[in-house]
């Protein structure tokens, strides 16, 4: 099979995508719970960026294939998976077997997802990750009944879900870019309440939409100073949510008042955590409800351009110019 290398790790990220090379590997034998996938399709995410940086807080034993996300169908299988050969699956593997930078992987059973016969694979190769985690984070705009959210890094495949899934439940999303462009790409495709973090008068922007709307809950992708002031922004009872930190800077700017008086709460979302807290079922009725809205067209993830794997560094430049036109995939 071939596959991408990472022969090391490197915080500059242009000497770590120019040390990736493509090599042929040993067909992977499955063990009794793995599936051996015929990959369609491979997607690019800045946690992808991160890992072949070594910052990322997966770490395989080098050389190593990157890649965490793509789709595929299944062509071999262990005992205990048999069943699942000839499938059409969205995989998620982060262990040191494999990577989805391959047109072969391995996969554990519990890793993958399996996918009605209408889903894009295209779409496919993007949907075990972002979909997911707006889904679960927006459970907890719901628990709190919130008339409005606020949310940073909003040009994202994450807040785009999230949108949608707010304009649904009549809930209004206050969003926040770093670029003017960006916001009016934003409000020509719809977004009601959206906000320059550059502008001079941010600050004063954010409080005083924030306490007309109500917004209750907020979705940091970001960190730095950015985190207090959305946090400082919120209406007593309620909750900053971190599930990124693409600053690279650690949350600043924080009201301790607000803590320790107004009954406002920091929390961490991490996507692992979450599925493993939910039933088996339970996480089955939610793949397929998020399959529907891809299906139906309801939901999309937004697909710059596609890369070889003989081409990886030529893509991974493109990609790393602007994350916020949409996922890279590397076709095979």
């Amino acid at each position: 099979m071939k596959s991408v290398i990472l022969p090391s790790y490197n915080r500059n990220i242009i000497r770590a995508m120019l040390g990736l090379k493509t090599e042929e590997l040993d067909n992977p034998i499955p063990g009794e719970n793995d599936v051996i996938i015929k990959v369609h399709a491979s997607s690019v995410n800045p946690s992808d960026i991160a890992f072949i940086q070594g910052i990322y807080n997966v770490v395989k034993s080098l050389p190593a294939v990157p890649g965490f996300e793509g789709s595929g169908v299944v062509i071999d299988a262990g005992k205990n998976a048999i069943n699942f050969i000839g499938r059409k699956v969205s995989c998620f593997v982060q262990d040191d077997r494999s990577g989805t930078w391959s047109d072969t992987i391995i996969a554990n059973i519990e890793d993958i997802i399996p996918l009605k016969d209408e889903m894009d694979m295209d779409q496919a190769a993007c949907f075990t990750v972002n979909p997911f985690t707006a889904y679960g984070m927006f459970e907890i705009a719901l628990q709190y009944e919130s008339k409005a959210i606020i949310q940073n890094a909003a040009g994202s495949q994450v807040a785009s879900f999230i949108r949608k899934m707010a304009l649904v439940n009549g809930i209004e999303v206050i969003d926040i870019v770093r670029k003017k462009e960006n916001a009016n790409k934003l409000i020509n495709e719809g977004a009601k309440h959206v906000l320059v973090e550059t502008d001079e008068d941010f600050v004063e922007q954010l409080g005083n939409l924030s306490k007309s709307l109500g917004a209750t809950v907020a979705y940091d992708a970001v960190g730095g100073s950015l985190s207090g002031l959305m946090f400082n922004a919120l209406s007593t009872d309620s909750e900053l949510v971190i599930y990124g930190g693409l600053s690279g800077k650690p949350i600043a700017e924080v009201d301790i008042m607000d803590l320790i008086f107004n009954n406002k709460i920091i929390s961490g979302f991490n996507l692992m955590d979450w599925k493993a807290e939910i039933e088996q079922d339970e996480f089955e009725r939610i793949s397929e409800e998020l399959q529907d809205g891809f299906i139906s067209g309801k939901y999309h993830t937004n697909i710059r351009g596609f890369s070889s794997l003989d081409d990886i560094v030529k893509g991974l430049r493109s990609y790393i110019s602007d994350m916020s036109l949409g996922k890279l995939l590397i076709k095979h």
